[in-house]
């Protein structure tokens, strides 16, 4: 699986370089790129952003340079470009199996009061919410999505650690124990121990 994520910051992405997502990484199972909208930027002081037409708060980022970055990726024609959007339909886990079972995703990561609609309209299949809230940007969200996704992808998790958890059936996995048996006077449930190998 190949993820292309443009984002006027990418070092905020470090994390993605440790744990389960990092090795998959490593191992070549996954690949991530990210990309720095503002090298696309013709301005002297790669200004990304301006006011938006119409007035109010805020500014918001410019078509050409988003454009500029999006054309800049190989093999776009053949990938999903997801929008993380407050305004997108809200991530959960029958769409994150979903988008497991793409080969190319490209992510697209807001920021300021938004992005030129012109540019949505022109390249974005779908756009994505990690819930009713409003974040400074989509790296958050853009991370979440990954992570998620990367789960189902072969050879990332074993392949029982995605067969029964949270959100399978629409229920949440139950509590988990290990040892000690007692902690703090709390024993570990009888049902349990008559299960331990």
């Amino acid at each position: 699986m190949k993820f292309d994520v443009l984002t006027l910051f990418p070092e905020m992405f470090e994390p993605l370089k440790t744990s389960i997502i990092g090795k998959a990484v490593q191992n070549k199972i996954l690949e991530i790129n990210l990309i720095n909208i503002r090298d696309f930027s013709k301005a002297k002081h790669k200004k990304v952003d301006d006011t938006p037409y119409g007035g109010g708060a805020g500014m918001v980022m410019m078509p050409e340079v988003v454009y500029d970055a999006y054309n800049s990726i190989k093999n776009k024609e053949q990938a999903k470009l997801i929008y993380l959007s407050p305004q997108g339909k809200t991530l959960n886990q029958k769409k994150v199996i979903e988008l497991s079972k793409e080969e190319h995703i490209i992510l697209l990561c807001g920021h300021y009061e938004g992005i030129d609609q012109r540019v949505l309209d022109e390249i974005v299949d779908e756009e994505i919410s990690v819930g009713d809230y409003v974040l400074t940007g989509g790296e958050l969200p853009a991370m979440i999505l990954i992570d998620s996704v990367s789960r189902y992808i072969k050879g990332v998790l074993k392949e029982e650690s995605t067969k029964e958890e949270s959100f399978s059936g629409n229920l949440l996995e139950y509590p988990q124990y290990t040892r000690p048996e007692v902690f703090n006077g709390v024993k570990v449930p009888e049902v349990l121990l008559s299960r331990t190998s």
